[in-house]
């Protein structure tokens, strides 16, 4: 299978799995040792002021946004998803994705965030999402996953509880379209 990196995975409208059910995730990784990406659209009820004033990083404006939940691989570890091109601030360990999309763990990002000298685009996630050497291939083949480009306006310009349906609408599916096969047994 090609590459799914960079790309943005989208749920199938039929995925049950009650972690990944109606998820975006940004891939960041995909290849023979395995696969690693973050889900973008999936809040972890955790105010962003809140828990960037609890590390000693107090945003410069108020925000309503919440931290995501990246996946359930390292739940303790804290990543930043960011536009590089909206940032002054740009750390040694950061993993690009594509143009408009980069990934850290580094304390530095979230002091720039502090200081708004860091990323205007940009979300907190929560561990990640990760896949065993051909595992994702598999789920794709089973239909659980529809690839799609990886567009930073959908991450950052889109409201978080809007991204499945709006990256579904990319294709041409409207998920309220679609019957299950739960519902027609």
């Amino acid at each position: 299978m090609d590459s799914l990196a960079p790309g943005l995975l989208v749920a199938s409208p039929t995925m049950t799995c009650p972690f990944f059910g109606r998820t975006v995730v940004l891939m960041v990784d995909h290849g023979e040792e395995g696969s690693f990406g973050f889900v973008v659209n999936k809040s972890g009820e955790l105010p962003l002021d809140q828990v960037m004033s609890d590390l000693g990083y107090p945003l410069p404006a108020p925000t309503e946004a919440d931290v995501m939940l990246g996946g359930p691989v390292s739940p303790e570890i804290g990543w930043v998803v960011y536009d590089p091109r909206t940032s002054e601030h740009v750390p040694e360990d950061i993993v690009e994705v594509n143009e408009g999309l980069a990934v850290t763990a580094s304390l530095s990002m979230l002091q720039a965030i502090s200081d708004s000298r860091g990323p205007s685009a940009h979300l907190l996630a929560l561990g990640y999402s990760g896949w065993s050497p051909g595992q994702l291939d598999d789920e794709l083949r089973e239909g659980s996953w529809i690839p799609i480009d990886a567009d930073p306006g959908l991450i950052f310009d889109v409201a978080m509880e809007d991204r499945w349906t709006a990256a579904l609408r990319t294709m041409g599916i409207d998920p309220a379209r679609m019957v299950s096969r739960r519902a027609m047994a």
